[in-house]
């Protein structure tokens, strides 16, 4: 078997919170199993999986993220004691199953993490066999369902927040265009489910190989395409692969951003050298609540001495959910009913709320480029009763 790397240690800080962690609403949660009952007078052991010990570049960095970002959450809880219990993982499946055994053993009434959606997965399994939940901070929707919720970011919220968008400003016929790898089909199929659920047509979508010679030749058959009426283009490409050689010859063609809505499932907004690409201008994408976000890394930046890893704020919002149901005294706190209570809970981002499916909503605004500029054309929703949900 492999060997588990385990740092255990004791986290019970109470604090005026810098940051609000509370519920939005206070809807009880009704108590229909799916999760251990608490005592929430005394601390409640809670444990971090992280992928420390890794061989993979950035796995300990990001394991440390991860792991000062609980504890900032944990001093900004008000009247809720967490006992924090660390496992090193080594992102590895076999490993996470081990740990998460390992921590339900030891008393953990939930877990956070792992990362990585083969050990997130392997680590629910575990914990299903005590009837303990798992917040994961994958954004694989394929794991999640039964113990296991991720806290990722998903296309499909996403696609959700952007289709509606584009509904409410006229533009209700999208052609798709996406690469053929996994990333790019699922960033397709979100847009399609997307789509079908907030009353926008797909006028047709257009695939391409992740390579200069298959971006160049989608070009002809994407500027085809527009010409049946399509009003907005949905790109599920990346800054870091197929979109800047996209926004720069899809223009050249004649599909010209001013003539045809872009629409990016990505963030358009880094690196900030994109901001610059002339195709991106007047682009619309989704994004975290800027304001919240830079609280959160400002916090960070204040308490620990440098940034926060790009996903390291997940770990802050998975203490902020445990702490704000709690906080309520209730011994089913971590039940699944109570974990996907509607009003949702404030994390480093904005709003955001688990699914009974074990997927997530995240409450994003809608930006665009302007000069090279980024500015938020709709906020991003304080409420889940507010626009885009």
């Amino acid at each position: 078997m492999f060997a588990v790397f385990k740092r255990a240690r004791k986290a019970t800080l109470s604090a005026v919170a810098a940051i609000s962690t509370f519920a939005l609403a206070a809807c009880d949660p009704i108590a229909i199993g799916g999760g251990p009952t608490i005592n929430t007078s005394k601390p409640v052991p809670v444990a971090l999986l992280v992928p420390r010990g890794s061989a993979q570049s950035g796995d300990a960095v990001l394991a440390q993220s991860l792991e000062n970002a609980a504890r900032l959450a944990i001093a900004d809880l008000q009247g809720v004691q967490i006992d924090l219990r660390i496992y090193d993982t080594a992102g590895d499946p076999t490993r996470a199953a081990a740990a998460a055994t390992e921590a339900v053993n030891a008393g953990a009434r939930i877990i956070l993490g792992p990362v990585y959606a083969e050990a997130a997965n392997a680590a629910g399994i575990a914990a299903a066999q005590k009837g303990v939940n798992v917040l994961s901070f994958s954004n694989t929707t394929s794991i999640a369902g039964g113990n296991v919720f991720i806290l990722g970011p998903t296309f499909d919220n996403t696609a959700r927040r952007l289709t509606a968008y584009a509904r409410s400003q006229g533009k209700t016929n999208i052609l798709i265009a996406g690469g053929n790898n996994s990333a790019g089909q699922a960033g397709q199929a979100a847009i399609r489910n997307a789509a079908s659920q907030t009353g926008v047509n797909i006028a047709g979508s257009v695939g391409y190989e992740l390579s200069q010679k298959g971006v160049i030749n989608a070009i002809p058959q994407i500027r085809s395409a527009t010409s049946g009426g399509a009003d907005a283009l949905f790109l599920t490409a990346t800054t870091a692969g197929a979109l800047p050689l996209l926004t720069q010859l899809l223009p050249e063609a004649g599909v010209k951003p001013e003539d045809i809505q872009y629409i990016g499932l990505t963030r358009w907004d880094v690196p900030a050298q994109t901001l610059a690409l002339p195709g991106v201008q007047g682009s619309w994408f989704a994004m975290p609540d800027p304001g919240k976000a830079r609280g959160f890394r400002d916090r960070y930046e204040a308490t620990y001495g440098n940034a926060p890893h790009s996903i390291g704020g997940l770990a802050y919002d998975g203490i902020a959910a445990i702490g704000a149901l709690v906080g309520a005294g209730k011994s089913d706190a971590l039940t699944a009913a109570a974990l996907t209570q509607g009003a949702g809970f404030q994390g480093t981002s904005g709003i955001f709320r688990l699914r009974a499916d074990g997927t997530n909503d995240r409450g994003l605004a809608i930006a665009t480029i302007q000069e090279q500029k980024v500015v938020i054309l709709d906020a991003a929703p304080s409420s889940f009763s507010g626009a885009g949900f």
